[in-house]
């Protein structure tokens, strides 16, 4: 997928914009209720094999590389890693979605937060709710300009962006087709300043940690299906039943050569 669009554009403050009409909102039927003898998904994701090598980008080739050259390899370059990873595999970045969850725990509605310091967005996955919503803080001094990307219908990529808003934290609805979950954003203008969303229609969802650890609550008896997503790795999907009360450890693992 090409991520590195160049506009002429700049901004004061970073916005991610909603995609245009030809999108749809994916219907939520997600009912809140009562949990009684919920249970737990944890578990660890690994990676097996060498995780690729960061992308490279000379400072010197993009605006503002004095500012933001704070943040370097020390010899005039900034690093992307898109895959981040212990020594023992633990794999950081992953969401973990239960899905087929109609009712259960509270989904509070919340925005989504990005925030643009030192020329990176922060953090580098973010999980939109059901309400699609997210505001994006610029806390750098430097203009940003945001290419948003998500597939349409036909599942080509699209570009969407709000050049006018001018706002230092600016919320935003983000539109994605039926069926699609993912969307992608960088700057134009700082292509090292990336980052992915995923959108969960269910509160049932957890993103690893640094040790690739993570951990879902409160999870109603049944049998839903459980999906593990990297943004540079791909999907795993497997089938997982519950029973009252059940704490279930989960062992996933990803190959870098994916």
């Amino acid at each position: 997928m090409e991520r590195h669009i160049r506009t002429g554009i700049q901004l004061t403050a970073c916005v991610l914009a909603g995609l245009t009409p030809w999108l749809g909102i994916e219907a939520c039927a997600y009912t809140s209720t009562l949990v009684k003898e919920g249970a737990t998904v944890q578990g660890i994701v690994t990676v097996t094999e060498t995780t690729p090598t960061p992308q490279e980008f000379e400072l010197r080739r993009f605006p503002d590389h004095e500012y933001c050259s704070k943040l370097s390899d020390g010899y005039g370059y900034r690093l992307l890693r898109e895959v981040t990873a212990r020594p023992d595999g633990g794999l950081k970045d992953v969401v973990v979605i239960v899905e087929g969850v109609e009712r259960g725990k509270p989904f509070p509605i919340s925005n989504a937060k990005v925030e643009a310091k030192l020329c990176q967005f922060l953090p580098f996955v973010t999980v939109i709710s059901h309400t699609r919503r997210i505001t994006v803080f610029n806390h750098d001094p430097v203009p940003h300009d945001i290419q948003g990307l998500a597939p349409d219908q036909s599942g080509n990529e699209k570009v969407f962006s709000r050049p006018s808003l001018r706002a230092k934290g600016t919320t935003d609805l983000v539109r994605l087709a039926k069926g699609h979950h993912v969307f992608t954003m960088q700057c134009s203008l700082h292509p090292y300043m990336q980052n992915w969303g995923y959108a969960v229609d269910n509160p049932y969802y957890a993103v690893t940690d640094a040790t690739g650890s993570f951990s879902i609550e409160d999870l109603p008896p049944g049998t839903y299906r459980l999906k593990a997503w990297h943004p540079i790795l791909g999907m795993q999907e497997q089938e997982l039943t519950v029973a009252p009360n059940q704490t279930i450890s989960l062992d996933l693992s990803f190959d870098a050569k994916h």
